[in-house]
C-alpha cells in the first residue's frame, strides 16, 4: 500500500495530507490521513458505514483473514452501508478499495507501540554499542547458521572482527570486545570471539571448566599448560581434536596441522604424569632445574611447525563450527564474483516473499547465483542415474542445490567441496525448504588482484560539466577493484585508485543510460 512511505512523505511535508472526505481529518488527522492502525479502520467503518463495535471488530477479522468470499459480503455491507448513513456508495467503495489491501498489515496501535520502541532500543543500541548488540544477537541465532552468517556479514560490514573460539578469550556464548569507533571510515573496530560451545563435541559443561580455570589460574601460556591445568575431564580427545580444527590454540602460536599430529600424544603423557604427581611419584630429574626451567619433562612433546593450507583449515573449521570464520574462500572475491552473476543467494531467498504472493511453486525466471560448494553429496536415482545435492553458500546466506541426472552429466567434473561456481536455476518451493534446481553450472575465472579495466568512450563535443559529475557520482557509488580508463577522442585518460569500480552488470547497465550504446569501449 506504500503507507510507510506516504506517512513519511506527509509528515516531513513532502507530500500534501489529503483526505477522501472532510469528516475524515477528525479520525486521521494524527496519522497524517493514512489508516495506519486497526482502530482507524474500525472508527472509519463507524462513522461512515454505521457499524457498531462487535460489526468494525469482525471487519478487522475478516480483513485479516483474506478469505475472498468472506470479503465480498464485507464490502457489500460496507458500501451499503455509507449509503444508509448518506456518505453514498462512490466514498464507500473508495474507502473499502484502502482497507482491503492494508488492514492484513496494521497492528492494533498498543501493539504498533510496542514495536517501534523495541525497533528504537534496538537501532540505539546498535548505534551506540554495536559491538555489544551484535554478539547478543549472534548469541540469540547461535543455531540458526543462515540467520549467523547474514550478521557475520553485517560485522565485517561495521569493521567488528569475529573471531575464531580462542581458550584465552571466549566464553561459553559470543563475547565482546569493543574498541573505538574510527570517526573517519565510520567503522566500530572490536572484536566477537565465537563462543566455545558453538563448536562440535564441546558442551557447556567442558566450557565451564575451561573458563573456571583461566579465570582462576590466568590466561593458558601454551597447549602444554592447558592439558596441564584443565579438568582431564576436558581432556578428551575428541573434544580437543575439535578445539584445535576450530582454531581455539590459534592465539597460543601453535599451528592447527601440528597440534593435530601430536596432540593424542601430549594428552597421554600430561595424564599420565598428573596421575603419578597425584600418586606422589616423583619425576628422576624434576628436582634438578629450577620451578620455572625444569631441565627435563617427559611430557614435552615437539609440536611440528606445519600448517593446514588454506582450503582445508577453512574445511575444518565449517566443520566444527558451521560456518567459516577466520577466512571464506569468497573473501577478496566478492566483487569478482558478481561479474558472472545475477543476484545473491540473500537476494534469491528474498524473491521467495513474491513467489509466495503469486502462488507459484517455482520463483520466477532461472537466474545465476553465485557461492561456494559444501556439503556435496552425489547419489543415484532409483533408475540407477547419477544426480547431486549440495548447498550453495556466500558470505550471507545458503541454500540447497539440486542437480537432476540430465544436468548432471554436464556439470559432473566441476562439482566439488569448496568449489567457487556459478549455478544458474529456479527456485523450487514444494517442499517446507526451498531448494535451488540447477540448470547451468560454472566455475568462473575469478581476478582478485585486480577487475578487468572498465574502458568509457566520451566523445570530446558531448563532454559537459554536467555529465562530468553524473559519471563521476555513478563510478564512486559502484567501488571495487577494476581500474576506469577514459576514451576522450585521441587521448586515454586512467583514473586515480578512488574510482576503480565493480564492473558489474548493474554499473555497465547504468552506464549505456547515462552515455549511450557507444559509451563503452569493448
Amino acid at each position: 500500500a506504500n503507507m510507510h512511505n506516504d506517512y513519511s512523505y506527509r509528515k516531513n511535508g513532502r507530500k500534501p495530507i489529503t483526505y477522501l472526505h472532510p469528516d475524515l481529518a477528525e479520525l486521521l488527522g494524527d496519522t497524517y490521513g493514512l489508516m495506519i492502525y486497526q482502530e482507524a479502520v474500525m472508527r472509519v467503518a463507524q462513522r461512515f458505514a454505521g457499524y457498531t463495535l462487535e460489526e468494525a471488530d469482525n471487519l478487522r477479522k475478516a480483513c485479516g483473514k483474506k478469505v475472498r468470499s468472506v470479503m465480498q459480503l464485507e464490502r457489500e455491507k460496507f458500501v451499503s452501508g455509507c449509503e444508509r448513513t448518506g456518505y453514498g456508495a462512490a466514498i464507500g467503495t473508495q474507502l473499502f478499495d484502502v482497507i482491503e489491501p492494508f488492514a492484513d498489515y496494521a497492528f492494533n496501535k498498543s501493539h504498533s507501540y510496542g514495536y517501534g520502541f523495541v525497533a528504537y532500543q534496538t537501532a540505539w543500541l546498535k548505534a551506540n554499542y554495536p559491538v555489544e548488540y551484535l554478539a547478543a544477537l549472534l548469541s540469540s541465532v547461535k543455531d540458526d547458521k543462515d540467520k549467523t552468517a547474514v550478521y557475520l556479514a553485517e560485522c565485517r560490514n561495521l569493521g567488528i572482527e569475529v573471531l575464531v573460539p580462542d581458550v584465552n578469550l571466549s566464553v561459553s556464548e559470543f563475547a565482546a570486545r569493543p574498541a573505538a569507533r574510527d570517526d573517519a571510515t565510520g567503522k566500530s573496530g572490536g572484536s566477537i570471539p565465537f563462543g566455545l560451545s558453538a563448536i562440535r563435541n564441546v558442551g557447556e559443561g567442558l566450557v565451564d571448566r575451561i573458563v573456571s580455570e583461566r579465570e582462576q589460574g590466568g590466561p593458558f601460556t601454551d597447549f602444554y599448560d592447558f592439558c596441564q591445568r584443565v579438568d582431564p575431564v576436558v581432556l578428551n580427545k575428541r573434544t580437543v581434536e575439535s578445539l584445535i580444527k576450530a582454531g581455539a590454540f590459534d592465539s597460543l602460536d601453535h599451528p592447527r596441522k601440528g597440534l593435530c599430529l601430536v596432540f593424542e600424544q601430549i594428552i597421554d603423557r600430561t595424564l599420565a604424569r598428573r596421575r603419578e604427581q597425584e600418586l606422589g611419584v616423583m619425576s628422576l630429574f624434576g628436582d634438578l632445574g629450577n620451578d620455572d626451567q625444569p631441565v627435563f619433562d617427559d611430557a614435552r612433546v615437539p609440536i611440528p611447525d606445519s600448517e593446514f593450507d588454506k582450503m582445508q583449515r577453512l574445511a575444518f573449521e565449517k566443520e566444527m563450527l558451521g560456518l567459516y570464520i577466520s577466512d571464506h574462500p569468497l573473501l577478496g572475491a566478492e566483487a569478482a564474483l558478481r561479474r558472472h552473476a545475477d543476484t545473491t543467494v540473500a537476494e534469491l531467498r528474498a524473491s521467495l516473499e513474491s513467489a509466495d504472493a503469486s502462488g507459484s511453486t517455482f520463483g520466477g525466471e532461472a537466474r545465476w547465483v553465485g557461492g561456494v560448494i559444501t556439503s556435496l553429496v552425489r547419489k543415484y536415482t532409483k533408475k540407477g542415474e547419477l544426480m547431486a545435492t549440495f548447498v550453495l553458500e556466500d558470505l550471507e546466506a545458503a541454500i540447497e542445490v539440486w542437480v537432476f541426472p540430465r544436468t548432471m552429466i554436464e556439470i559432473s567434473h566441476l562439482l566439488a567441496d569448496d568449489a567457487v561456481v556459478c549455478v544458474k536455476g529456479r527456485l523450487d518451493q514444494r517442499d517446507d525448504q526451498p531448494k535451488l534446481i540447477c540448470m547451468e553450472l560454472k566455475r568462473p575465472e575469478l581476478i582478485l588482484d585486480g577487475g578487468p579495466p572498465l574502458r568509457i568512450n566520451l566523445p570530446p563535443a558531448g563532454l559537459t560539466d554536467g555529465l562530468v559529475e553524473q559519471l563521476k557520482v555513478l563510478l564512486v557509488n559502484h567501488p571495487g577493484n577494476s581500474p576506469v580508463y577514459l576514451h576522450v577522442g585521441t587521448k586515454i585518460l586512467r583514473l586515480p585508485d578512488q574510482f576503480t569500480v565493480d564492473a558489474s552488470r548493474a554499473l555497465i547497465a547504468e552506464l549505456r543510460v547515462l552515455l549511450g550504446p557507444n559509451g563503452l569501449v569493448a
